[in-house]
């Protein structure tokens, strides 16, 4: 497999063998696809040229798909997927199609990447799954899809949080995020699972006045 610098040498490496032809029509598909322009990208899927560029970055790394991601361009990004975009395609700061819409709460588009393939595995440059993100910003419909799909509740990101830490600790314990946190003890969260200072989400949430959220932590059996 290779590394992010690897694969992104290798996709900027393939946009020089590929020619001038797609080159251009790699200019024209991001043009098009930045402009929400999705009668011009369905044209340009119908050449070959254009085919060929679905998966060729622009100089950040970023995709067509991930460019219609992060716009939540939804019928655009359909027709790019249909056209075999790679839903786990890195850019050159970690993030693909399918981590960013999970991240932005894209939720259709995610519908999209996990029906074709998402890497529910892959982490983003915070080495944090798309859970974690989506928990934080208290997105509940894409939280409870992630889940369904399979992401694991409990990984852990390299600032020593899981999707239910940042749950408590980067929100403000609103009705979302409330809800948030039940779908998370539901689909498999350690209450007591302690942050990478220690701490539990119980003592979190109560550091934080946030006691409807402590309530139903309490009610999962947490612990201070």
């Amino acid at each position: 497999m290779f590394s992010l610098s690897a694969r992104f040498f290798w996709t900027t490496a393939l946009t020089l063998a590929l020619g001038n032809g797609t080159a251009w029509a790699q200019t024209s598909l991001l043009e098009a696809v930045e402009q929400g322009d999705s009668a011009k990208v369905r044209e340009l899927l119908s050449q070959t040229q254009g085919r060929q560029s679905v998966n060729v970055p622009d100089q950040q790394g970023q995709s067509p798909l991930l460019r219609a991601t992060w716009l939540n361009a939804i019928d655009i990004a359909e027709l790019l997927v249909q056209a075999g975009a790679d839903v786990n395609q890195v850019d050159a700061i970690a993030d693909t199609p399918y981590l960013v819409a999970g991240a932005q709460g894209r939720l259709e588009i995610l519908r999209l990447t996990l029906q074709h393939g998402a890497d529910l595995r892959s982490v983003n440059r915070y080495r944090g799954t798309a859970l974690i993100p989506a928990a934080e910003h208290g997105y509940v419909q894409v939280v409870q899809e992630l889940l369904r799909a399979g992401v694991d509740p409990n990984h852990v990101n390299r600032l020593g949080w899981t999707a239910l830490h940042e749950a408590i600790v980067l929100s403000d314990g609103g009705p979302d995020h409330q809800q948030v946190v039940r779908d998370l003890i539901a689909g498999g969260a350690d209450v007591n699972l302690p942050d990478g200072q220690g701490v539990r989400p119980l003592t979190l949430a109560r550091q934080r006045n946030q006691h409807e959220t402590a309530a139903i932590l309490e009610q999962a059996g947490a612990k201070p």
